[in-house]
């Protein structure tokens, strides 16, 4: 039985129990984590990259002006998919300058931006820009296929990290290597972004063929670390580079092929106009095949040609009658 004491009431009160010390109230042995408990902690594959500090604060505006097609429309989309760090915006308008995207990209805290601008419906042009300070490049988008058209076998998971690979001719000229670090900066995820997966799993390969820079995406494969294709896929046809963004001096000019064909054909066309025409002297041999026309013989008609029928005032005629009589009879049944 506890110690109870009394009070003057005569009611009984419980005496209280003595607190326990810190010792006492630690669980016991049994429930301690064991060393191999502890082992595999230190093992785990760590989670989200929210562990981590992002310090790299990269933003990418991807957006387009108005005009531009499906196809367009169904790229940009796959490109907002497979980059975690980028932001979307509204069409801009035609009327609008280029220098006006500096303010979008403020506004929306982005330091990056792909901007597709659309011309006559028909050509694409993509602009790679730095901003507000440049440098920026103008490409010309060729031959675009996207994920829900090419429907290849390979897959990635939605945030993951990617690998960046690169040709050797990147390195070979210093305007594609401008190229090379520019694209770098803006296809690559940031170190613990909040929106990205901390594993790798597909790889974007910048190829350079025929002058153009070739885009593809692969899926690596874990088993044997084979490529397979998932797409978008496009080319680039540089046109110039900018040293500030989208405007100011240009670093480098390369015409794509495209206008370059039309400039040759509008300059032979000059001089085909501009040439003086050379006069052939006559043959005599031309005249040896040519028949002379047969001699038709000369008629006078003394007769005054009959008049032509003209069908249309016949038929007026016909219709105007036909209202004099119905409106003859309306009078008749109104008597």
């Amino acid at each position: 039985m506890a110690a109870t004491k009394r009070k003057r009431g005569g009611l009984a009160v419980q005496a209280k129990k003595p607190k326990r010390n810190e010792r006492d109230a630690e669980p016991p042995a049994k429930s301690r984590a064991t060393a191999e408990e502890v082992e595999e902690e230190r093992n785990r594959i760590p989670g989200p990259v929210c562990k981590g500090k992002w310090k790299n604060k990269e933003r990418i505006l991807i957006f387009s002006s108005r005009g531009i097609n499906f196809r367009t429309r169904h790229l940009m989309q796959d490109l907002r998919r497979l980059m975690p760090h980028s932001k979307a915006d509204t069409k801009m308008d035609r009327k609008d300058k280029l220098f006006v995207i500096n303010k979008v990209c403020e506004m929306k805290n982005c330091n990056k931006c792909i901007y597709f601008e659309a011309k006559k419906k028909q050509e694409l042009y993509m602009w790679l820009s730095d901003s507000p300070h440049g440098p920026s490049a103008k490409f010309l988008v060729q031959n675009i296929h996207t994920l829900a058209e090419l429907k290849m076998t390979g897959n990635c998971l939605k945030g993951s990290r990617l690998l960046l690979s690169f040709d050797l001719a990147f390195d070979e000229l210093p305007h594609y290597a401008l190229l090379k670090e520019f694209l770098i900066q803006i296809f690559s995820t940031p170190w613990y972004h909040p929106k990205s997966q901390p594993f790798v799993d597909h790889v974007f390969t910048f190829t350079i063929l025929d002058n153009r820079i070739w885009f593809r995406k692969f899926q690596i494969i874990e088993e044997d670390a084979a490529l397979v294709e998932i797409g978008p896929r496009f080319v680039l046809n540089l046109i110039k580079i900018f040293q500030g963004n989208m405007h100011r001096r240009v670093i480098r000019s390369i015409t794509a092929a495209k206008y370059k064909e039309k400039q040759q054909v509008k300059y032979v066309q000059k001089l085909r106009k501009k040439e003086l025409k050379t006069l052939l002297p006559h043959d005599p041999t031309a005249d040896v095949f040519v028949r002379p026309a047969e001699e038709k013989p000369i008629e006078i008609q003394w007769v005054n040609p009959e008049p032509k029928v003209d069908l249309k005032a016949r038929k007026k005629r016909i219709y105007k009658r036909q209202r004099k009589m119905k409106q003859r009879i309306d009078r008749g049944k109104t008597k």
